[in-house]
C-alpha cells in the first residue's frame, strides 16, 4: 500500500512540474527573423551559422526574401518580429503606418554604378541620355539613386535626363553584356563580378562619395519590443559578434558568405577562374559591417528620408527620432560601447 502510495505521489508530482512547465514553454516561441537576401546582410548568415544566436538561449526561425516589398509584405502580416532591411522601407512603411523601429546597423557600402568597358561613361553625368539597369522605382536604392547618385552628384533628372530600366540585379550585368543598358546601379556581389571578369568598367563607387553609408538596419515592429524585448536585445548581442568575427576572420567569413549566397567562380580576362572567395573579398572594398549608428548614419537616413519625401514617395515629413530607438543596442552592448 505503501509503495503504491508512493508510486502515486511520485506521478503527481511530475503531473505538477510538466503543467507548471507549459507557460515556459510557450514562451519560448521561435524568435522569426527576416532578412533580404544579400551580401550586405552577411552578419545575419554568420549568427546562424556560427551559433551566436543560440549561445544567447535564443530559439530563432530565420527566412530570407528576395527583396523589401516581399519582406515588408510579411512584417505587415504579423509573420516576422525582426528584419535585416534597409533603412528607407523601414520609414516609408512607417509613414504608411507599420510602427516599426530602427535598432542596430547592419552594414557600409556595398552600391556602385558599372557601365560597359567600351562604353564612353567616365562619370555619373556622363549619363545623360544613356539607358541604366537599376531597381524598381521608389524602392530604398532608387531614393538613392535618384536623390544623391543622379540630382546631387550629376545634376541629372531621373525623370528626363536618361532612361532607368528596372530589373532584377541578377539580370543586370547580362543587360550591359547584351547591349540593352549602358550603364547599371546595382550592389555586391554583383559589382564585383562584374570587375573580376573585365567587361565592365566602375564609374561610381558609393561608399567613396559616401564614406561608410550605413544601409542595411535591424529593426522590429513596435509589438515586438512591448512584448519580447529581451530577446531583441539577445539578438542584437548576436548580431555584435556575427559583425566582430566578419572583422576578425575574414578568411572563414568569406567561406561562409561564398556558400551562403551560392557564388560560381568567374573567368578573368587571361581565361584563369577566380575563386568565390576572391569575389568577396573584392567586394570588401565597397562593403563593410558594423552595428552601431553614429551621428553621422543618423544624418544619412534623415537625407534620405528628405530625398523621399523631395521624390514624392512618402506623403509628410519625417525626423529620424520617430524611427530611430537605439536603447535595445545600448542594452546589448552595456560595458563595450566606446
Amino acid at each position: 500500500m505503501n509503495h503504491r502510495r508512493q508510486t502515486l505521489l511520485a506521478l503527481a508530482f511530475a503531473a505538477a512540474i510538466a503543467f507548471h512547465a507549459l507557460p515556459a514553454r510557450a514562451q519560448a516561441k521561435p524568435l522569426r527573423v527576416g532578412w533580404v537576401f544579400a551580401m550586405a546582410n552577411a552578419p545575419a548568415v554568420i549568427a546562424e551559422q556560427k551559433r551566436f544566436f543560440a549561445d544567447e538561449g535564443l530559439n530563432v526561425e530565420i527566412k530570407s526574401f528576395g527583396d523589401g516589398p516581399v519582406l515588408q509584405q510579411a512584417l505587415a502580416a504579423g509573420e516576422l518580429d525582426v528584419a535585416y532591411v534597409g533603412a528607407p522601407p523601414v520609414y516609408q512603411w512607417f509613414s504608411r503606418g507599420l510602427d516599426a523601429r530602427i535598432l542596430a546597423k547592419v552594414n557600409h557600402g556595398q552600391a556602385a554604378i558599372i557601365s560597359q568597358a567600351s562604353a564612353p561613361i567616365r562619370t555619373v553625368a556622363d549619363l545623360r541620355g544613356k539607358r541604366l539597369a537599376s531597381v524598381a522605382k521608389g524602392s530604398g536604392m532608387d531614393v538613392l539613386l535618384r536623390g544623391f547618385v543622379l540630382k546631387d552628384q550629376a545634376r541629372l533628372d531621373p525623370e528626363k535626363d536618361l532612361d532607368i530600366l528596372p530589373m532584377p540585379p541578377a539580370n543586370m550585368n547580362a543587360a550591359l553584356d547584351r547591349n540593352v543598358a549602358d550603364a547599371a546601379f546595382l550592389w555586391e556581389p554583383f559589382v564585383s563580378q562584374a570587375l573580376l571578369r573585365g567587361n565592365s568598367r566602375l564609374v561610381l563607387d558609393l561608399n567613396q562619395a559616401l564614406p561608410q553609408y550605413p544601409w542595411y538596419v535591424v529593426m522590429a515592429p513596435s509589438s515586438t519590443l512591448k512584448e519580447r524585448g529581451g530577446d531583441v536585445v539577445k539578438l542584437l548581442r548576436a548580431h555584435h559578434k556575427a559583425i566582430a568575427f566578419l572583422k576578425d576572420r575574414p578568411a572563414e567569413s568569406n567561406q561562409i558568405i561564398a556558400q551562403a549566397f551560392k557564388l560560381e567562380a568567374v573567368q578573368s580576362p587571361d581565361g584563369k577562374a577566380i575563386a568565390p572567395e576572391i569575389i568577396v573579398q573584392e567586394a570588401r572594398k565597397r562593403l563593410g559591417w558594423s552595428d552601431q549608428l553614429e551621428a553621422t548614419d543618423l544624418r544619412f537616413i534623415q537625407r534620405l528620408m528628405d530625398y523621399s519625401l523631395a521624390l514624392g514617395f512618402i506623403a509628410k515629413p519625417l525626423k529620424v527620432d520617430q524611427v530611430v530607438d537605439q536603447s535595445y543596442w545600448l542594452k546589448a552592448n552595456a560595458g563595450s560601447v566606446r
